[in-house]
């Protein structure tokens, strides 16, 4: 029993650390490594959520520490995201449809960024207004609805309309997460569910593992390499959603 919690807490500080490395939270990784260790369906959202919660809070004093933070960048996406990502976690509904949308959708946007010259961009523009409130519902409903933060489709979605740079995306999609994750989780908590004590353990494994990957994300990685880190995660998470 024992071997079996840490190698489950290890698990969790490996997507932990590559998640927050581009500003995510982790959420899918820690959905497909739960289902995996046999946890109940009802219960998995719960423990990603809160997980992701700290993971991206640490992800995102990171990237605003070192300045890549860009607040119009992201709010008008949250406007609707937020009130949709508890909507969306109140759904007491069968999500593998939802998952594997989900997942088309990030082989498309991980595909196309693939695609993308290898230069990061030196201009960008800001997303006009009417589009980032629709796509922030969208992406708020989805994001309630499966037990995710929703960050890591704004990222690409940021990334290629050039809305932001790889960094400032990543910066933006750790907020984007951290806020959604917290409206969903209050989404949840309209009904009944009791923790496991051994969530403390969890909390302190993902801890440390987004504060070393987050910190080397945020300074030390290229735009370059972020790019092909963020496409790996994109392509991961997918392959977990059809699968798990």
């Amino acid at each position: 029993m024992v071997h079996y919690e840490l190698l489950f807490v290890i698990g969790l500080m490996l997507i932990a650390f590559f998640y927050s490395s581009v500003g995510h939270g982790g959420a899918s990784g820690y959905l497909a490594l739960m289902a995996l260790f046999g946890f109940a369906p009802e219960s998995i959202r719960y423990y990603a959520l809160i997980l992701n919660l700290v993971v991206s809070a640490i992800a995102f004093i990171s990237y605003y520490r070192a300045g890549f933070f860009r607040s119009w960048k992201v709010v008008p996406f949250l406007i609707t995201s937020i009130p949709a990502a508890y909507i969306g976690a109140t759904f007491s509904i069968n999500p593998m449809a939802y998952k594997i949308i989900l997942g088309i959708m990030l082989l498309i946007a991980v595909t196309r960024m693939l695609l993308v010259g290898n230069g990061e961009n030196n201009t960008t523009k800001d997303p006009p207004i009417l589009l980032a409130l629709g796509i922030g519902l969208i992406l708020g409903l989805v994001s309630g609805i499966i037990g995710i933060g929703g960050g890591i489709l704004l990222s690409p979605i940021l990334i290629l309309a050039k809305y932001a740079r790889i960094k400032e995306a990543s910066a933006a999609s750790a907020l984007f997460i951290f806020l959604n994750s917290a409206s969903g989780l209050a989404g949840l908590m309209t009904s009944q569910f009791s923790f496991q004590p051994n969530i403390i353990y969890w909390i302190l494994g993902v801890m440390v593992a987004g504060l070393v990957g987050s910190a080397i994300g945020s300074r030390t990685i290229s735009e370059l390499n972020l790019k092909r880190v963020l496409s790996v995660v994109l392509i991961a998470a997918s392959i977990k959603l059809f699968f798990f």
